[in-house]
């Protein structure tokens, strides 16, 4: 069994992937700040499932802060790997505070690179976005398509991420794999996406607030099959880059007729206009995982969002007040 560092360990993502290495028996140290970019209760509902294993440590801490480095040196012992999943994410939210996305996502993710290097860690995953793709070509995208044009600043700071990886990987012959993330959804999900703001706003009652015509694509991929590929790009790979996500593809409109149907209740849909940073289609060519990783989703979108679904009426007491924006 080894020792995991993963950073987001109250995230989304980072809390599956914590579960899935603690389930093989490995011990794992959670690096957290708990901030408030989204409704931290759903933070702390994911941290309470973690916290009572024994092989879990959580250390709350700030990726931002340079002597972040020197602190993790001295009370983590030798790590497997560095799993850098802390992130604020969120295309509109960036525009109105690109700096807190520079700090976190970039400033963080060097700092993380940095104490992989000094405590010599043989192996770094770094969590990118699908949003680098931006509008450039024809959907879906592989890794070979060009991410030179970020729409918002959220995609700018994952591409300064992933340029700080390569440099410490040539430098430091660190070996990275770089993993782009589409459309992830499952229970206890960030607030701010589709997935969770639709059922809390179908079930309460809301406007359903769409952007566009709602014929706009999106591929989404559950969170369990995500947690399974991050661990799965665990492999030596020298440097690479992976999509994962994105393998079942629907209208925002399809979807919203989804949990109509799974809440029984009927949504009051409101359409606006789009936003200037969003995509219309956001789908992934994950061929490259499947040969290179092994990596297969397993988990198909009807059960999903009937598992999302069963989720948010078991917790509805509280889910109901999240603030979804």
């Amino acid at each position: 069994m080894a020792n995991y560092l993963i950073t987001g360990a109250a995230g989304f993502i980072g809390a599956q992937v914590a579960r899935l290495l603690l389930a093989e028996g490995h011990q794992v140290y959670g690096v957290d700040n708990l901030n408030k970019v989204y409704d931290v209760r759903v933070k702390k509902h994911r941290l309470q499932s973690l916290l009572p294993a024994a092989g879990f440590h959580f250390i709350k801490d700030d990726i931002t802060d340079k002597e972040i480095v020197q602190r993790l040196g001295q009370t983590v012992p030798e790590v497997a790997a560095v799993i850098n999943l802390a992130a604020i994410a969120g295309v509109r939210a960036s525009t109105t505070d690109p700096w807190s996305y520079l700090y976190t996502n970039t400033l963080g993710a060097l700092n993380m690179l940095e104490y992989a290097q000094h405590q010599q860690v043989p192996k770094f995953i770094q969590a990118s976005t699908s949003s680098l793709y931006g509008n450039e070509g024809t959907p879906p995208h592989n890794e070979d398509a060009s991410t030179d044009h970020p729409l918002a600043p959220y995609a700018a700071s994952k591409k300064g991420a992933e340029a700080f990886c390569y440099a410490y990987h040539h430098l430091y012959n660190l070996d990275v794999s770089v993993l782009r993330y589409f459309t992830v959804y499952g229970p206890a999900g960030r607030p701010d996406m589709v997935m969770f703001r639709f059922c809390q706003w179908i079930a309460e009652g809301k406007p359903v607030i769409t952007t566009g015509d709602g014929e706009q694509s999106r591929g989404f991929t559950y969170v369990d099959d995500i947690a399974r590929g991050t661990l799965l790009a665990l492999m030596p790979v020298g440097y690479d880059t992976f999509n994962l996500g994105g393998h079942e593809v629907i209208t925002i409109n399809t979807l919203i007729s989804m949990l109509e149907d799974r809440l029984g209740k009927k949504a009051d849909v409101r359409y606006i206009p789009s936003h200037p940073a969003d995509v219309f289609s956001n789908v992934a060519d994950v061929s490259k995982a499947r040969q290179q990783l092994g990596w297969q989703p397993q988990v198909g979108l009807e059960e999903g969002v009937s598992r999302l679904v069963d989720w948010y009426l078991r917790e509805r007491s509280w889910a109901k007040d999240i603030e979804t924006p």
